[in-house]
């Protein structure tokens, strides 16, 4: 029977939360599930395979980040949709990939749809009901619904600017049109220049809560640690450099500098992060110097 869906998720050091996702994934025929261990200590790919037989693995000796593990999925994968989806997610009720498929196919500029994403813990409330623009000087912008009980409030459909990582849908075609995921921000932000290089190639992207996922959100690198203070710091001026015209940029790098540098490291500093200090540093001396 020919694969109509791929399942891609990246394993990084995550064997049990990413045992947690498969357990809830109910099988399908027509689905295929690809797992990638991204470059985990030990062979993190050989123990998935040995516990599901039935998932493709695929094993790279380095992390190549998130965008480089999810284009060896995407390399090793044979569905006309590819649903990516984070390891520390899992799926519990209303789990309906067939509907945001049904979404792709109801009009052929559509190249990506996002599920409902809900938080895992407590009450599981709403992460991502879609996104607002990004501020076209601060590149600041919000999910639509984080934090809110799920009252149904967010049940319509809607056009996007942005996907959301932890979980997005897109047609194959698609992804062969825009480009593969850009793997020079290595971690944070992929999602968002993606989105950018799918529009430019002229799809829209869509809400569609039709389906629903649930995020136990940042188990790999922590709600506050220097590697994500790193790569928030450096990627924010990355996405400038590759989606903000000239001489807008200009302004934004300004904003950044000026603004949020400017409170975020003495913040830091008064609460005792100094090692979040660096890490800013780092990475804004890393944008500048390495790339």
């Amino acid at each position: 029977m020919q694969t109509k869906l791929s399942i891609i998720t990246v394993n990084y050091n995550g064997f049990q939360y990413t045992c947690q996702l498969l357990d809830s994934l109910p099988p399908s025929p027509e689905m295929e599930v690809i797992v990638v261990d991204n470059g985990s200590r030990t062979d993190e790919a050989q123990l998935i395979h040995q516990h599901y037989p039935n998932v493709i693995t695929v094993r790279s000796e380095q992390n190549l980040g998130f965008a480089g593990g999810n284009n060896l999925g995407i390399k090793a994968s044979h569905g006309e949709y590819l649903f990516f989806i984070n390891n520390d997610t899992e799926v519990l009720d209303n789990w309906h990939p067939e509907l945001l498929i049904q979404r792709l196919e109801s009009d052929s500029q559509i190249g990506m749809v996002c599920p409902k994403i809900r938080f895992h813990w407590d009450q599981r409330p709403i992460q991502f009901a879609g996104f607002t623009p990004l501020s076209p000087i601060t590149l600041r912008n919000a999910s639509i619904g984080c934090g809110e009980p799920n009252r149904g409030q967010y049940d319509t459909p809607h056009p996007i600017p942005y996907v959301h990582g932890a979980a997005m849908m897109a047609r194959r075609e698609a992804v062969m049109k825009a480009g593969l995921m850009p793997e020079c921000y290595f971690l944070y932000y992929e999602e968002l220049d993606w989105s950018m290089m799918f529009r430019r190639a002229g799809y829209t992207l869509w809400y569609d809560p039709a389906c629903t996922v649930y995020h136990k959100e940042s188990q790999s690198t922590g709600q506050s640690s220097p590697l994500k203070t790193y790569y928030i710091c450096r990627n924010r001026l990355l996405f400038a450099r590759r989606n903000v015209p000239a001489p807008r940029r200009f302004i934004t790098y300004l904003y950044l500098h000026a603004v949020v540098l400017l409170r975020d490291i003495p913040k830091q500093l008064l609460t005792r992060r100094p090692d979040l200090a660096k890490a800013s540093l780092r990475g804004l001396h890393h944008f500048w110097c390495k790339l």
